[in-house]
Order: structure tokens, then C-alpha cells, then sequence
């Protein structure tokens, strides 16, 4: 019953400032200002590719004040979208998964899940604008991704026979890619069992106290164009290949982008470590 990976939402301190740097970077647009009263949040929407980025600013207690409280700015919750909120809502309620409901939207937090706070929304067709072409990727670290696998099902209608297995010595982790629609699109939650503890993502799950979102994905027709508006922002980031200078793929680093560590891969990149290689294009890189 999910769709796409449509949307994160950030937790920051300036929603405005934040937004400038979606703009910068990516080449977004400013949709809507409001307030989502169930966080506790002043919200501003910005469009990029065709996803949202919900910039979330502490408007009192809740739950985004919480997490900057705990944490500073950075990733606050995945969203999927859904043909159907309403069957979707009944599933979760037959299923035992909480939410709250407001603004056509589901918040369902992060006890209700392996630790994955999520955001559910109607499925929207948008124009593609800006630099990006969408997001992809929520990268839920997890104990037990078989058992994360059959919950995701389960409760949220994914196709387990779809699901591609992944390992990678190089990031210390084993899992699950919980594909969506493939071989049309990349949408998926990452399900990463660590393998390595002293790895950037065995240390991240251990200062937040065990299984969490991480990063996201985002797909673009060209890296550089980014990598660019990047370095004149004086933003970090890193190549998937540091010997590359034609990177296929970058890491935006959390330090200078509000907390977010966030991957960007060219188009098509990402079915080498999902699956279908043969749709990665020739000069794709091992994973």
C-alpha cells in the first residue's frame, strides 16, 4: 500500500534558513508555510524533483521540540505516499500501529515501528523542478531485519517477494531493501542490521540507543551541477569513489545540511545494489 518515498521531514531550528538551503542546493521552491499541531511544528514545504522536504520548527512542546532538544536538527521521520489514507489508516488500526491523523496526513512514531518515525500522505502526481529527480531511500538501522521485513509487510501491504537482500563489509551491515514498485522506480525502506559497530552507522546506532532512522536518498540526472552549488555554499560532502572527480554518486554530509546526512546517486545508479543491475547503466560501481 506505499507507493513512493515522497517526502522527509527535518527537524531545524529556522525553517526559513533551512529552506534557503534546499533552494541553494537543489534548485527547490517554496510550496506552503502552516503548522502541524500533532509535533508541535511550524512547517514550511519545499519542492524538489518532484518530493517535498517538510522543514520542521519547534512552534512548542511535542515532539519536534524533543528531538531538537536531544539531538540539535536532523532527520525527523520518512514519508511514504499511499493510493488510499483511509485504507491505509483501517489496515493500521486492524494491524495494532498508532497514528495520528491530521491534514490528510498519518504521523505514526517511532514506538510503533523498528524505530522508524514516519509520515504518510496522499499520493500526488508534481512537476519536476529543480536539480533533483526524487527520493527513493529511508535507511531504517534496525536489530533483526528479517523480522523488520515481515513487520513492513505486514502491517503496510509491501510485497515481501520483491525484497532484495544487501550486505556491504565496506558500511558493516546486512539487510533488506523493502522494494516498492520495481522495476519502475527505486522506492524502498533500507533495512540495515549492523555488522560492524565501530562503523559510522554502528556508532550512530548506538548514541541513539538502538534502531533509528538514518539518511535518505535522493536520485539526479547529474551529480555535478549539485556538487557545485555545494561548493559554493561551502557545504561537505563526499563521492561514493574519493578518487572519482566525475563522482556518480555523493554523500551530503549532516554537519552543513541541518543535521541530514543524505545520499544522491545518478539516475539508475542504485539498481546496481537493488536487484536489477542490468538497469544501472554500464559504468556503474560495486556497492
Amino acid at each position: 500500500m506505499l507507493e513512493h518515498v515522497d517526502r522527509m521531514q527535518i527537524a531545524v531550528t529556522d525553517r526559513a534558513a533551512a529552506a534557503q538551503t534546499y533552494i541553494d542546493a537543489f534548485g527547490a521552491v517554496v510550496v506552503r508555510d502552516d503548522e502541524v499541531r500533532a509535533l508541535g511544528a511550524k512547517r514550511r514545504v519545499v519542492h524538489a524533483g518532484t518530493s517535498e522536504f517538510e522543514l520542521l520548527e519547534p512552534s512548542g512542546d511535542g515532539p519536534v521540540r524533543d528531538y531538537v532538544s536531544a539531538w540539535g536538527e536532523g532527520l525527523f521521520a520518512a514519508g511514504f505516499s499511499t493510493n488510499d489514507v483511509d485504507a491505509l489508516a483501517r489496515r493500521l488500526d486492524a494491524k495494532g500501529v498508532a497514528y495520528t491523523a491530521e491534514g490528510g496526513q498519518l504521523h505514526i512514531a517511532p514506538d510503533q515501528t523498528p524505530g522508524l518515525r514516519m509520515v504518510i500522505s496522499a499520493e500526488a502526481a508534481r512537476p519536476m523542478h529543480g536539480l533533483i529527480r526524487y527520493l527513493y531511500e529511508a535507511t531504517n538501522l534496525i536489530d533483526d531485519h528479517a523480522a523488520c521485513a515481515a513487520f513492513y509487510a505486514d502491517r503496510f501491504g509491501l510485497d515481501a517477494s520483491r525484497f532484495v537482500p544487501i550486505t556491504s563489509k565496506a558500511y558493516g551491515y546486512t539487510g533488506q531493501l523493502t522494494m516498492f514498485n520495481p522495476p519502475e522506480r527505486l522506492d524502498r525502506i533500507e533495512l540495515s542490521q549492523i555488522t560492524d559497530w565501530e562503523k559510522a552507522m554502528g556508532r550512530f546506532m548506538k548514541r541513539r540507543g538502538g534502531q533509528t532512522l538514518y539518511m535518505c536518498y535522493i536520485e539526479a540526472e547529474e551529480i555535478m551541477p549539485i556538487a557545485e552549488r555545494l561548493d559554493a555554499r561551502g557545504m561537505r560532502y563526499a563521492g561514493r569513489d574519493p578518487k572519482d572527480p566525475h563522482p556518480a554518486g555523493i554523500f551530503i554530509h549532516p554537519a552543513t545540511f541541518h543535521g541530514v546526512l543524505m545520499g544522491c546517486s545518478r539516475t539508475n545508479l542504485a539498481w546496481s545494489w537493488s536487484g536489477r543491475p542490468d538497469l544501472a547503466g554500464a559504468d556503474a560501481p560495486a556497492h
